[in-house]
This record gives C-alpha cells, structure tokens and sequence, in this order.
C-alpha cells in the first residue's frame, strides 16, 4: 500500500469543504447566492422559488465532490479511481488556471458580472482557488510515480 499523501489529503478536504460550501449557499438562499459570487440573476432566481439556483449548485457540488474523491484516491485513502493521474493533473489545472485568471478579470472586462462582483471578491476568491491548485500540484507531484501505476 502506498504512504498517504498528506497535501493531496488535504487537497481531498478542500474540495468537499468547497462541495459542502456550496450545499449551504442553497440553504442559506439568495442573499449566500449574492455574497459567494454567484451573481445577482441566480439570486434573483433563487428569491422566486426557481429550482434552477439549486440544480446548478447541485452540479457544481457534484463535481467538487467527484474531486475531493479523486484527491482521496490519489492520496490512498480510497480505491484507486479510473484515470487518477490525469483527472488529477486536470483538476490541478482547472484550480491553478481559475486561480490565476481571476486576478485579471476585474482589469481586463467590464462585463456586467465582473463588475457586479467587485475586485475584492475576485481577489479573495483567485487566492483560495489559487491555494487549492498548488496544494493539489505538491500531493500530485509527490506521487506521481504512484499515480501513474496501474495496480
């Protein structure tokens, strides 16, 4: 069995704490929609009873979720997941790219929506996406050996 990778562990935490995040803003109704950035339309919809809001952050907890198991299986908590070493590498990716781009969007677009949401909240949330990409790269590349083993 392989050593437990403590980053991609705690990778695998940050993602269902996300996922979990995201559960709550449905709960929490239109003013957690507005606050977390999901943009004054889906707060409004969320405020009319639509179930529209919810299945979008259904969604999106899914997939957080799905990312949080592959981080767990990348670290050897779980079975090992198909694909692991590229549905890591990906996940990584998406973290570190929406990390990075989110600094420049309040600069380079006047879109509605980006400014709506203000610099702050692209500030703040490019950091934390930011830090799960690098947490996420540092538990890949310590086990990258493993991950790209087949048994």
């Amino acid at each position: 069995m392989e050593q437990r990778n403590g980053f991609l562990i705690l990778a695998g935490w940050l993602s269902f704490l996300a996922a979990a995040l995201h559960v709550a803003v449905i709960f929490g109704g239109a003013d957690w929609y507005r606050f977390f950035g999901a943009g004054e339309e889906l707060a409004q919809l969320s405020e009319q009873g639509s179930l529209y809001p919810v299945i979008v952050t259904l969604a999106i907890t899914a997939i957080l979720a799905g990312w949080g198991l592959y981080a767990w299986s990348g670290a050897g908590l779980l079975f090992r997941l198909p694909l692991l070493r590229i549905c890591l590498v990906l996940i990584t990716a998406v973290y570190c790219i929406r990390g990075t781009y989110g600094f420049f969007v309040p600069v380079l677009s006047e879109h509605s929506y980006v400014t709506e949401l203000g610099a702050g909240f692209w500030i703040w949330s490019s950091l934390i996406c930011l830090t799960f990409g690098v947490i996420h790269m540092i538990g890949v590349r310590q086990s990258w050996d493993y991950l790209g083993n087949k048994g």
